[in-house]
């Protein structure tokens, strides 16, 4: 999920989107991606090492690609800026967004189950939350069509923030920060991506369940996946191994800096308080987008597709759908998810059967507001890996 991205002396900008020198020159786009094998992996790796040299770019980044049981690991750069460690599949991360995923089959495997319906409603399921949210349903809190205002943008929320990012939020009373606000537009009218709307749908979950949300994503998703190194924790601590997440400056001669246990996770909860690993978010990802965890009913109800991009936008031309969204690149359709917090930036994506996926991880944020030249260049730097895991 997107959130302020810190100063050079830790502080939270209000300003910033909680979500220099042009480089598209460093990315050659071809029109058609290579066969794998040795020289393309020499190449995915180039541009990798491209990204890492690039003004603003990231320490380390790692991409797994999967194909069956066929896996290839391409990393450039660094874990740790101060030992050199490489970065490492097994690496604990904060996955931001991609988080939204989870909640979203979450919620999908209790409408398998007959407890929740996509037609639901907050004023049914949540009745404490405003009247004026009532009419939102589940599917369009999926679909982030649902109006809801966002509470990350809350200048309350920021400054409490800002004040210590160390906070320990009550994650279930994160919507008290817009509680007074109405809807931004009538539900399901248009599409505005809204780190509240995977809040609520958290709390759905738990009303129809009467469980914690996190023993939730434990019994539904992790033990189905087979996911050992997942969790989603309330305070700042990172788990040992980790990747360390890094504020990178665009302009020199500022450094580095490690940002990595900067903000806790209780303030963005089921919207992006997860840490994960690529090992685990490669599992994850082949499973959801593929379809083992839901009916086939359910998952072409999840498909359904309206205009929207996730944040920040993945490869290709983007779509949304229930918690998932379709990037559909010059060389084929992926579904996934991206996500960027403070020191993080994360692409998965899969088939949509499953078999052929993409994980992709990097040590520091990047989106629109920030670095947009970077984003431009991740994104082709993304469709070129896409291209390489399509192509037989």
């Amino acid at each position: 999920m997107p959130l302020p991205r810190p100063s050079r002396h830790l502080r939270l900008p209000v300003g910033a989107v909680l979500a220099g020198a042009c480089l598209a020159a460093l990315v050659s786009a071809p029109a058609e991606a290579d066969p794998p094998g040795p020289t393309t992996d020499r190449a995915l790796r180039s541009q990798l090492e491209q990204l890492v040299r690039a003004p603003g770019g990231p320490p380390g980044v790692i991409a797994v690609l999967q194909r069956g049981d066929s896996r290839r690991i391409l990393r450039a750069g660094t874990t740790d800026l101060a030992t050199g460690r490489p970065v490492e599949p097994t690496d604990h991360m904060r996955i931001a967004s991609t988080a939204k995923a989870f909640s979203g089959a979450v919620a999908l495997r209790l409408v398998d189950r007959g407890a929740l319906g996509l037609d639901d409603t907050i004023g049914r399921r949540l009745p404490a939350l405003p009247r004026a949210w009532r009419a939102v349903t589940l599917r369009q809190l999926l679909t982030h069509t649902s109006g809801l205002p966002d509470y990350s943008r809350s200048p309350e929320f920021l400054a409490i923030l800002q004040a210590d990012p160390h906070h320990r939020f009550d994650s279930r009373r994160l919507l008290d920060f817009v509680a007074g606000q109405r809807l931004l537009f009538r539900p399901g009218s248009r599409y505005q991506y809204s780190n509240s709307d995977n809040i609520a749908v958290a709390l759905m979950a738990e009303a129809v369940t009467g469980v914690r949300y996190e023993e939730l994503l434990r019994r539904l998703v992790y033990r189905p996946l087979g996911l050992h190194d997942t969790s989603l924790p309330q305070g700042f601590e990172m788990p040992e191994p980790y990747m360390r997440g890094y504020d990178v400056p665009v302009q020199p001669p500022a450094a580095p800096e490690d940002i990595s246990e900067l903000i806790g996770a209780s303030g963005v909860w089921a919207s992006g308080g997860i840490i994960s690993t690529p090992r685990d978010m490669t599992r994850f990802i082949r499973g959801y987008a593929g379809g083992a965890l839901i009916s086939r009913a359910t998952l072409r109800e999840q498909r359904r597709w309206v205009d929207g991009a996730s944040e920040p936008a993945g490869p290709g031309a983007n779509k949304a759908g229930a918690a998932i969204f379709r990037y559909t690149t010059r060389c084929g359709v992926v579904l996934g998810h991206t996500g960027n917090t403070p020191g993080y930036t994360q692409l998965i994506a899969a088939t949509p059967d499953g078999e052929r996926s993409l994980t992709f991880s990097l040590t520091t944020q990047v989106n629109e507001a920030t670095k947009p030249q970077l984003l431009k260049q991740l994104r082709e730097v993304e469709e070129n890996f896409v291209c390489a895991l399509l192509r037989d």
